[in-house]
């Protein structure tokens, strides 16, 4: 298996040179709109509440620790995370069904709704930066979106490079199948 530095001397210099400052430059536009959609609800939910939402919503409730685990995070960040969205009644503690000691976050019926109003907004936003994109062109970015993401996954969690063809758009719909949201700021 190829080392960093030999797939360094293989590619082209100049286009790492040029993913890396293209990353660089994606990420701060990304925190400059933080991809909060349009209209009213533009920067209306920050990344970590949309991303603990979006994973409740997605696989229904659970506890702390099987949150952060999905999320690449540790259970005291979801902890901090999650006390103002209780607060704000999107999210509800619960007993779990099975141990009635134990307690498991679950989406409220007002954080669905306002999942969805976030989603819709922000479904409106990519439709408008990639309006001139063919289809085609759309599904190959998210799968490679994907694909990046996973791959930056893998490496923080300590796993080997994925060498696995890239997800289908239809897999990328489900980032959470692939990689975790997990990020220093989160």
């Amino acid at each position: 298996m190829p080392t960093s530095q030999d797939m360094t001397t293989d590619l082209h210099q100049g286009l790492l040179d040029a993913l890396q400052h293209e990353v660089a430059v994606f990420a701060r536009r990304a925190e400059q709109t933080r991809l909060g959609g349009t209209g009213q609800l533009r920067n209306s939910m920050d990344r970590a509440a949309y991303l603990l939402l979006n994973r409740l919503d997605r696989e229904g409730p659970m506890g702390v620790k099987a949150l952060a685990a999905g999320m690449g995070i540790d259970s005291s960040t979801v902890t901090r995370q999650v006390a103002p969205l209780v607060d704000t009644g999107l999210v509800k503690r619960t007993s779990h069904p099975e141990d009635g000691r134990a307690v498991v976050l679950q989406l409220s019926p007002r954080g669905q709704a306002r999942l969805e109003e976030v989603r819709s907004s922000r479904r409106d936003l990519m439709a408008q930066v990639t309006e001139g994109w063919t289809e085609e062109e759309r599904e190959s970015f998210c799968t490679l979106l994907t694909r990046f993401n996973s791959a930056l996954s893998a490496r923080q969690a300590g796993l080997p490079p994925v060498e696995t063809p890239a997800e289908t758009p239809a897999a990328a719909a489900s980032p959470e199948e692939g990689a975790t949201e997990a990020s220093p700021a989160s």
